[in-house]
This record gives C-alpha cells, sequence and structure tokens, in this order.
C-alpha cells in the first residue's frame, strides 16, 4: 500500500500522511460496496488485513491489479 500511497502524495502534492488517510478511507469504500469475494481480494491487493494497516511488501503494482480487477 506504500506504493499507492506515494502515488497518491505524488500526483496531488498532500502529504504522505493525507494521502494515506485518503487511500484508506477509499480502500473502506471499495471493501464496503463491493461483493465479498472481491472485497476480499482488494485485502490481498493492497496487503491490508482489512484494518488498512498492515504493509504487503508482495503486493506487485497495486494498480494494475486493481485496473484487472476490473476490467
Amino acid at each position: 500500500m506504500d506504493e499507492l500511497i506515494k502515488l497518491v502524495a505524488d500526483k496531488t502534492g498532500i502529504p504522505a500522511d493525507t494521502a494515506k488517510t485518503a487511500v484508506t478511507t477509499v480502500i473502506g469504500f471499495l471493501k464496503d460496496k463491493l461483493p465479498a469475494p472481491l472485497a476480499s481480494q482488494l485485502d490481498g491487493l493492497t496487503g491490508s488485513s482489512g484494518d488498512g494497516n498492515k504493509e504487503g511488501g508482495d503486493s506487485g503494482n497495486i494498480l494494475d491489479s486493481v485496473g484487472k480487477m476490473f476490467g
């Protein structure tokens, strides 16, 4: 998830802690709206354990993975 937070911070010019809040908020929103099987895949893609705080070291390129998940 660090990669996604850095990307948001770089693209928007906001501090990393603010970007982290934005990213975890969006991920939480998506998990609430997606069917359970997709929501659990989102956890795997972001390296999240459901609380948004665990960083995944082997999650690959998160943006590519999310893009593939949604077609």
